[in-house]
């Protein structure tokens, strides 16, 4: 599973929705997660496809590294780190041009050689 995780983290560093969606499984379920509290679900590639497509725009550069790696009973475990910077000023007072950085985790399962679910989780 390291191989596709792979896979589909150079394509989300990359912006590139298409390869992004080429490691998923037409059922995938998307979750993420914010302080424990689920902030956005998506079921299905389409849904996701319109997620990636919609969010992309926010960043003019982004990178998650994955910084641990473990996998045990058919689900993969990451620790993540997360640089990016934002393209837009956001209604929350962050402006284009300013830098994140944030630690988290991610979580994966496959069916038939695809993602099938992805959860990310930050604080």
């Amino acid at each position: 599973m390291r191989a596709l995780i792979d896979r589909y983290i150079d394509a989300y560093n990359r912006m590139d929705v298409d390869a992004m969606l080429n490691t998923m499984h037409s059922e995938v379920i998307f979750e993420n997660y914010t302080a424990g509290v689920l902030s956005v679900r998506t079921v299905g590639a389409p849904e996701l496809r319109h997620l990636a497509e919609s969010s992309r725009g926010l960043f003019s550069a982004r990178r998650q590294t994955i910084t641990h790696y473990s996998e045990a009973e058919g689900v993969a475990r990451t620790q993540i780190h997360f640089q990016g910077t934002f393209a837009v000023d956001l209604p929350n007072g962050i402006r284009a041009g300013q830098s994140i950085a944030l630690d988290g985790r991610s979580e994966y399962r496959e069916r038939n050689g695809l993602l099938i679910y992805i959860a990310d989780y930050s604080d």
